[in-house]
């Protein structure tokens, strides 16, 4: 299994919306970096749902339950897009100021890279990043 991060402005999809939803297509991503990482997702893989815009904090986990596909969103057809399920809300959100206070988490994407809407997060990461939102990791 492996994990990720995908991102979304919650004026636009949010937390609430995606339980509502139950498994919705995670569509309108236009990076090609973004895209390779959903072309490698798998079934079962795990996925922070976080928050950006003035939020900026992971409030839920999904689940990868449809792999890339084109992306009918997308007139260019250049872009794909997955279907996540949402599985469980973080107990405590995980703001990305606390993220980038953990000296172990220095590596990761989103404290490289925060503009990335989809990528990926290493065991470790997400391990410490669910003890941090009070959640368990599987």
């Amino acid at each position: 299994m492996a994990y990720w991060l995908v991102k979304s402005e919650p004026e636009t999809w949010s937390w609430d919306a995606q339980v509502k939803a139950k498994a919705t297509g995670w569509d309108g991503v236009r990076n090609h970096q973004a895209a390779n990482n959903m072309k490698a997702m798998a079934l079962g893989d795990l996925a922070f749902f976080y928050h950006s815009g003035d939020e900026k904090r992971i409030v839920g986990i999904v689940e990868v339950t449809k792999l890339y596909r084109p992306d009918p969103t997308d007139e260019s057809g250049r872009f794909g897009m997955v279907e996540v399920k949402a599985v469980k809300p973080f107990a405590e959100p995980v703001t990305l100021a606390r993220i980038k206070a953990e000296p172990r988490l220095k590596d990761l994407t989103l404290v490289r890279n925060s503009r990335l809407s989809v990528q990926p997060v290493d065991k470790d990461s997400w391990t410490l990043i669910c003890k941090m939102g009070k959640t368990p990791s599987k």
